[in-house]
């Protein structure tokens, strides 16, 4: 079956990024791989050079990482990596948590057929796909049609301020993370489909809340002073039954 490109499922698709938006996803995968540590100075003009790019996106790329925690912009020094403890990465994703459940009980106020199928087939999409990076782009797509159905500017705007803690390639380093997305998103879309406004805010809460465990421990895999969290285990997902919505 052929989708028509205005189909809601289309915002799971590969969106052409600005050179912004790629210097931002460049240096978070700096910051969590551990090439960048904590008060190291991120390198503006490598960073050009190695994106073939001038030096404005990156600066716009900074603010925006600043916005979300990930670096410290100091005035006539330059940008540096922010140290991250373990209150803070919590701090960050409770914070995500309570603004994307505002975001699904507004959706669910609205929500017609049309958006319960468009999550519908974004899971279904979600479940076929194995590649990382391609996962992605599938939950965020989920999430960016959560958002756009509750319509709201203002939380739209939060969310973006608070995207630039998590790198891109989130799934590459944390392949566990990907069926603790399946399984969440699977959660969210039954409640939304069934109306559950409490049921999806607190399976978003609770998705969250494990991301942040990811990160606490990704962190400390890197060395990365966040504190570690005990035995989280961070190697290839485990086989499953899958779980039907």
């Amino acid at each position: 079956m052929t989708r028509d490109s205005s189909h809601p499922i289309s915002g799971a698709r590969l969106v052409r990024r600005s050179s912004s938006e790629e210097a931002q996803r460049y240096i978070q995968r700096l910051i969590f791989d551990g090439s960048l540590h904590p008060g190291e100075r991120v390198p503006q003009s490598e960073v050009a050079e190695v994106l073939g790019i001038s030096r404005i996106p990156v600066r716009e790329a900074l603010i925006a990482l600043e916005r979300g925690g990930s670096v410290t912009i100091e005035p006539h020094r330059g940008a540096f990596v922010r140290a991250l403890d373990e209150p803070a990465v919590r701090d960050h994703f409770e914070v995500s948590g309570i603004i994307y459940g505002l975001a699904v009980r507004r959706a669910i106020a609205v929500a017609t057929p049309k958006l319960d199928q468009c999550l519908l087939d974004i899971l279904a999409l979600l479940r076929s796909t194995t590649e990382p990076g391609r996962c992605w782009e599938v939950g965020v797509g989920f999430h960016r049609s959560v958002v756009a159905a509750a319509g709201s500017g203002a939380i739209d705007l939060a969310l973006r301020a608070l995207s630039g803690l998590v790198p891109d390639n989130f799934f590459e380093l944390v392949p566990a993370a990907i069926l603790a997305e399946r399984t969440a998103l699977t959660e969210i879309s039954s409640a939304i489909v069934q109306r559950h406004a409490d049921d999806a805010a607190a399976a978003y809460a609770e998705m969250l809340a494990r991301r942040a465990d990811f990160v606490v421990s990704l962190l400390c895999d890197h060395d990365v002073p966040a504190g570690c969290a005990g035995d989280l285990r961070l190697g290839p997902e485990p086989v499953v039954t899958p779980v039907r919505s």
